[in-house]
């Protein structure tokens, strides 16, 4: 599903590094699942939470069998920026899916003239989703925040919070600054009650271990824009 900052190119990578010691049974929990770009890949007892509703309420849709329409207009798309649109399911769709680099509520990206020809891109989400929607079904999908999110016991527990100094953490969390302080706590006090705490990020405080990184482009950068495609090196981290 399209989403800004999503890893769905870089999952084959870093799944291996965080599944490789996992145990049967044991869950496996993500606080910021976005487009569900990670999770999908997962097999076994897995939790998806955000704390944006509208994503959720999307999830939670296409499991139940909702299927969006094959492409969107702007017109449709502005009247479900407005709280026209009585689905909310659809309105959680529009809202990503309709939108240049799967930003929340963005800039319209509907039919455009490239190189290529033409796209459109409203129509690429659709058959995105409908391809991606089968591997989500058994996720426990949840709308929370990661702090106040119930987790099993022992989970493993991935994290794919706002980067800081990026256009996600400037434009704010639910619409209020991420306390990126309080966030590094949290992984630290996880750790501490048995969790095993991995984090995607361009930096980490020094007390975290940096075990993978790679250089990609990406529409997300650490400069703090949108937009094109931008070099920056992706890490994953651990405590």
């Amino acid at each position: 599903m399209k989403y800004m900052g999503s890893k769905n190119r870089l999952a084959k990578h870093i799944l291996p590094i965080m599944l490789k010691d996992r145990k049967d049974g044991q869950h496996w929990v993500e606080p910021f699942v976005g487009g569900a770009n990670m999770i999908d890949k997962v097999d076994g007892n897995r939790i998806g939470a955000d704390f944006n509703k509208d994503l959720i309420n999307l999830l939670i849709g296409l499991q139940g069998g909702w299927i969006p329409n094959e492409s969107y207009t702007k017109e449709e798309y502005l009247s479900a920026q407005k709280g026209l649109n009585p689905c909310k399911i659809e309105t959680g769709y529009i809202a990503f899916n309709c939108s240049y680099s799967g930003k929340y509520w963005g800039r319209f990206a509907g039919k455009s003239n490239t190189a290529k020809g033409v796209r459109d891109y409203t129509n690429e989400a659709y058959k995105n989703v409908v391809k991606q929607t089968p591997n989500l079904l058994g996720i426990s999908f949840k709308h929370s925040s990661y702090e106040e999110l119930d987790i099993p016991d022992n989970s493993i527990i991935y994290c794919d919070p706002p980067y800081e100094g990026t256009y996600s953490d400037i434009e704010g969390y639910g619409k209020l600054a991420f306390n990126h302080t309080e966030f590094w706590q949290w992984c630290r006090d996880k750790a501490k009650d048995g969790h095993t705490v991995f984090v995607s990020e361009y930096n980490a405080p020094d007390d975290f271990e940096c075990i993978w990184q790679q250089e990609v482009k990406s529409s997300l950068s650490a400069n703090g824009k949108s937009g094109g495609s931008k070099k920056s090196i992706e890490k994953l981290f651990t405590i």
